[in-house]
């Protein structure tokens, strides 16, 4: 099965934004965190309990402000408990993935940064076990070739520490200057992930921007999506997610009738 919704809450606020996807009929949504964890844990039960009613698959995106491979031990001390916090308001409400976007290489090779943020990973799980939460952390893919997070490192992460992953598809097509080969790509693939797309744009040091996503930019993903047993949550991150959710859900639809 693939779940479609957006990021974010469309300037509503949580509540509202989740409210507005179970109102446009779409499966999930990506509660984002941006610039801190202010969420209180009441309206995290709140948020649970609706999206349960409703049958909305919640995840969590951490703060953007992380980076597990800094060479300032307070830095990873502080990336760290952003992402934790970010993890605790994810199980008081359900959600069963954490997505975060894993570090810089900054200087250091890249074998080195892979090491770092390989074991904050397994400390964090090991954090997330002693408090009984069910979810997954879920380093993200990431848009520019300086930037930790190729598809190799996130899917080497992935065998190394049993965590979870986030395939963000835009960032793989910035980060490879305009070229994906989905069917290629989709059999390196576990059958369950957690994904985003939207539209994008890049330039020869990777990803700008995310952009209104077109139609005819997610034609070529979800032919060959729906050509597959996938057990994937869909997350449009454009500046319009909620429509852009919309289309997408719907050209998937369009696509696994025929």
């Amino acid at each position: 099965m693939i779940k479609i919704g957006p990021a974010g809450s469309d300037g509503l606020g949580h509540l509202k934004g989740l409210q507005k996807v179970v109102r446009m009929k779409l499966d999930c949504m990506e509660v984002a965190f941006t610039y801190g964890v202010r969420m209180r844990m009441d309206i995290a039960a709140q948020m649970g309990a609706l999206a349960r009613e409703n049958g909305i698959i919640l995840s969590v995106h951490a703060p953007y402000f992380v980076n597990l491979a800094s060479d300032e031990s307070e830095k990873v001390a502080a990336s760290k408990k952003r992402i934790l916090d970010a993890c605790q308001r994810a199980d008081a409400m359900g959600a069963r993935n954490v997505v975060f976007h894993a570090g810089f290489y900054q200087g250091q090779t890249a074998r080195r940064t892979y090491d770092l943020i390989r074991g904050a990973i397994l400390d964090m799980q090991e954090h997330i076990v002693r408090k009984g939460w069910q979810l997954k952390l879920c380093p993200e893919t990431t848009g520019k070739p300086s930037q930790f997070g190729s598809l190799a490192e996130i899917l080497g992460l992935m065998d190394d520490t049993g965590c979870g992953i986030t395939i963000d598809f835009s960032h793989l097509y910035a980060r490879q200057q305009g070229t994906v080969d989905y069917p290629k790509l989709l059999r390196k693939l576990p059958r369950q992930f957690h994904a985003h797309f939207s539209g994008i744009e890049y330039g020869v040091k990777g990803e700008k921007k995310h952009v209104v996503t077109q139609a005819k930019d997610f034609e070529p993903l979800a032919r060959q999506l729906v050509k597959r047993p996938l057990d994937i949550t869909l997350i449009n991150e454009s500046p319009q997610p909620y429509k852009d959710a919309a289309m997408m859900k719907k050209m998937l639809r369009k696509y696994q009738r025929q």
